[in-house]
């Protein structure tokens, strides 16, 4: 059995090149808020996260969302969103049933309250440090917890990690999301707290969704390190090295593997 991976995109958010990259211009540009329909054989369509929604403008147009807002311009269309771009594929909201948050940034998580019969899987070590926060300490760490469902605590299944094998060195830990080795997690924290990556099993073999461990492809699979500036907003910037490190040296070792990030155009996809 196997996966098919199909990257989407819901909105963009401007950001200065110079931050994303030490060494690039210092011009403005458009990262892409990516998501990924992932069709399972027996769990139908999965998605892991959803990018920025709806909720994402509104809460920005109030205190302290407004903050969000001047920080990281968030471009955003009437059919942006992870609901709709699904419909159009033909997958109403209630056929998703499984949604596996990366982590909690309100650019992964701002489509959550559209898919209202879905679990959702993620790492408790994500939760935890963010669960009580609110006002501006929550925007410092880039959360609205407004664009949680209501009963999103309820709706989590916790990922359970055990030891990984030697085949996914220098990773430690992993979590089979659904016990059939096709949907697996890794942690790569740093940038957030309890981030994962998803190793995908498709029919042409491996497929990395890393989430935001790089800001771009190239930068996963070579030492091309953000701005010093931008580590002021990681939740533990040697973290974040390390995991950089790990993903780097994952993809070295699996090099036929394709590597998806979350804020740049997937490798190997048009």
């Amino acid at each position: 059995m196997s996966v098919r991976v199909i990257p989407l995109r819901a909105g963009s958010c401007l950001n200065l090149a110079a931050i994303t990259e030490r060494g690039s211009p210092w011009r403005v540009q458009a990262y892409p808020a990516g998501f990924t329909l992932i069709l399972h054989p027996t769990r139908g369509p999965v998605l892991f996260d959803t990018g920025y929604g709806a909720g994402v403008v509104a809460a920005m147009r109030r205190w302290p969302g407004v903050i969000y807002g001047l920080i990281t311009p968030v471009q955003f269309g009437a059919h942006d969103s992870a609901r709709e771009q699904l419909r159009v594929l033909g997958f109403p909201p209630e056929e998703v049933r499984h949604v596996i948050v990366s982590h909690l940034h309100a650019d992964h998580v701002g489509g959550l309250r559209d898919f209202p019969q879905a679990t959702f899987h993620l790492d408790r070590r994500a939760w935890e440090p963010l669960r009580a926060l609110r006002g501006v300490r929550a925007v410092r760490r880039a959360f609205m917890p407004e664009l949680l469902p209501d009963d999103f605590e309820d709706r989590c299944t916790w990922l359970d990690f055990a030891a990984a094998g030697d085949d996914l060195h220098p990773f430690t830990q992993v979590a089979d999301v659904f016990g059939d080795g096709l949907l697996r997690a890794v942690p790569v924290p740093g940038h957030a707290p309890g981030m994962i990556a998803l190793l995908a099993q498709e029919d042409a073999g491996l497929t990395v969704l890393a989430a935001d461990a790089a800001w771009s492809a190239r930068a996963a699979r070579h030492d091309r390190p953000v701005h010093p500036l931008a580590r002021v907003a990681f939740a533990d910037p040697a973290q974040e090295r390390r995991s950089g490190a790990a993903l780097r040296a994952f993809l070295h070792a699996n090099p036929a593997a394709r590597v998806h990030v979350s804020h740049d155009t997937p490798e190997g996809w048009p």
